[in-house]
């Protein structure tokens, strides 16, 4: 059994994943900044924010893994980054494993191809949280060695507004946006939630970007 924290735990991809942790009977820790209204059972939840250090550290305290699936939208926007760069900090001193859920807007269409948010159908609403996400990885690949890390990027389609079924399968891919043979690119949140357990469970991605889809 892990003992998990997902930063974000109340929202799509973060209870996607809390919720599979739990499945498995792992001991799972959501912090948000407001109480879910309809929580999954067995799941500690705990209001706190990234940005607090206090909650950071609370956070830590104990944990093997903490996966941060928050995006930088809204009041968020412009503080996720340093968000994270502050929880690497103090991960690295602790000796836990970070995870953190990024967007698709970074990967690559074609190997040597453009990324995602440099082609002209790119929402451009979408484009500054990319920027900030791409800015994320940058900074977690110029961490020092000692910290354990691992970010996943979903597919293009992939949120709360389509939750998909639960196939029991998927892909996994590396810098190169997954697609499958019409050219659609999608999961859905229960195998999202079960491809990020099972990189706790069995890390096959240390210091590095991966992504999946179906």
């Amino acid at each position: 059994m892990a003992r998990i924290v997902v930063f974000g735990g109340t929202g799509y991809a973060g209870g996607s994943i809390a919720a599979e942790a739990m499945r498995r009977g792992h001991a799972v820790t959501s912090y948000s900044r407001r109480l879910p209204e309809q929580p999954t059972p067995d799941v500690e939840y705990v209001e706190g924010s990234l940005l607090d250090e206090t909650a950071r550290s609370k956070a830590l305290d104990g944990a093997d893994v903490v996966v941060v699936t928050i995006a930088p939208r809204g009041d968020m926007a412009g503080s996720v980054r340093a968000g994270i760069a502050a929880l690497a900090a103090q991960a690295a001193d602790a000796g836990v494993r970070v995870g953190v859920v990024g967007g698709a807007g970074s990967l690559h269409v074609a190997d040597g191809g453009p990324r995602l948010f440099d082609t002209p159908d790119f929402p451009a609403d979408y484009r500054p949280e990319s920027l900030e996400m791409a800015d994320v990885l940058d900074d977690l690949r110029a961490t020092p060695e000692t910290l354990d890390w691992f970010y996943v990027s979903p597919p293009a389609g992939f949120g709360a507004f389509a939750p998909g079924e639960d196939r029991g399968t998927y892909r996994v891919g590396g810098e190169v946006l997954l697609t499958d043979d019409e050219g659609t690119s999608f999961i859905g949140g229960a195998d999202f939630g079960r491809a990020i357990v099972d990189e706790i469970e069995q890390p096959a991605h240390r210091r590095a970007r991966f992504t999946v889809a179906y």
